[in-house]
């Protein structure tokens, strides 16, 4: 089994995930063909494995692309992130993307701890300071009562998120400011917006800037965390939609978490396995747009592995070769079957 990349020599490194191909932290397979490359991560180059060395291993690689929710496609490419830190590279028709809520009831069960612990602690503190006020006025608990307010004061206006639009600036928002954060339609129709208020002055952000933005503000409103069956509740809303993207889009329409004058569209007003959807579906979409970002790439270096590896193998296999794939495909279940 090869170690290192034949193009620059060094070392392809190793994986603890596919037990028949332990080499390589990026693996590229084809089922439909029967290929599978080790991707180089410092020049991005594709080292196709022996053949004896592929069956199992391609097999593997695919029911793991199929459990791996974080993942996104092209025509002809796609790319999922293993939880262990193997990339996948899988080649053929898109799969399905799925939503992965299994990743979010830990991490807002884990906040609701928090947050209650805070809360306890915050009464203890009270009670304290209760008592040394009253202690230093010689009178009622009266002393503690406004010392807590000095704190309660200090905390509300400590920033929460700083904003830093395309023009350079940097837009900071307290505790007492985030409620005042609405989402909209865009005027035109394509896409959302959001809204920053400050005093009377009301901004708008539009596009992936008022994405980035509402990802920076809603895990701050969501600080308290949630309950198992609300963090439940919020998964059904965007499975309702069948898409995070879609769930996005729908979130914002109508006049609906209406704010003073009755106005529409503020977060704050949304009810709280809403506000637990929306960051789901924002930190979803982000992550996926991280990984379009490598796919372009990975489509045309794609194209020129396969290349060669249609050469390399058509030189190794004998003329009844491809029956024989084709006949191993269908005894073990393998190929390229959308979901």
């Amino acid at each position: 089994m090869f170690k290192t990349c034949m193009f620059c020599n060094r070392p392809l490194g190793t994986n603890e995930v596919i037990e028949h191909f332990p080499v390589g932290r990026r693996l590229a397979f084809d089922a439909e063909r029967g290929r599978l490359w080790v991707v180089c991560r410092k020049f991005e180059r594709w080292n196709l494995s022996p053949l004896e060395e592929r069956w199992e291993a391609v097999e593997m690689c695919e029911r793991l692309f199929r459990d791996t929710k974080l993942r996104v496609s092209t025509e002809n490419v796609g790319l999922a992130k293993h939880p262990e830190g193997l990339d996948l590279v899988r080649i053929g028709q898109p799969m399905r993307p799925e939503f992965a809520a299994w990743r979010y009831g830990d991490q807002f069960g884990r906040r609701r701890k928090r947050a209650i612990m805070y809360g306890v602690g915050g009464v203890a503190v009270f009670l304290g300071l209760d008592i040394v006020g009253a202690a230093a006025t010689g009178g009622g608990g009266m002393g503690g009562y406004w010392i807590w307010q000095i704190i309660d004061s200090w905390r509300n206006s400590v920033t929460q998120a700083k904003l830093r639009p395309a023009d350079g600036r940097v837009i900071k928002r307290n505790k007492l400011e985030l409620p005042f954060t609405r989402r909209r339609p865009a005027e035109d129709g394509q896409g959302l917006r959001l809204s920053i208020r400050k005093g009377k002055k009301e901004e708008w952000f539009e596009g992936a800037e008022a994405e980035r933005f509402a990802s920076q503000i809603v895990p701050r409103m969501n600080s308290k965390g949630g309950k198992k069956q609300t963090v439940q509740t919020a998964v059904s809303e965007i499975e309702h939609y069948g898409h995070p993207d879609d769930f996005l889009a729908q979130v914002v329409t109508g006049d609906r978490f209406l704010g003073k004058g009755r106005v529409p569209g503020y977060i704050d007003k949304m009810p709280a396995p809403t506000k637990l959807a929306l960051e789901m579906a924002l930190h979803e979409e982000e992550e996926r747009r991280a990984l379009e970002g490598e796919l372009w790439r990975l489509e045309r270096a794609w194209q020129e592995a396969e290349e060669i590896a249609a050469i390399s193998d058509g030189l190794l296999l004998p003329t009844d070769a491809d029956d024989f794939i084709e006949k191993h495909r269908e005894d073990t279940g393998g190929g390229a079957k959308p979901l």
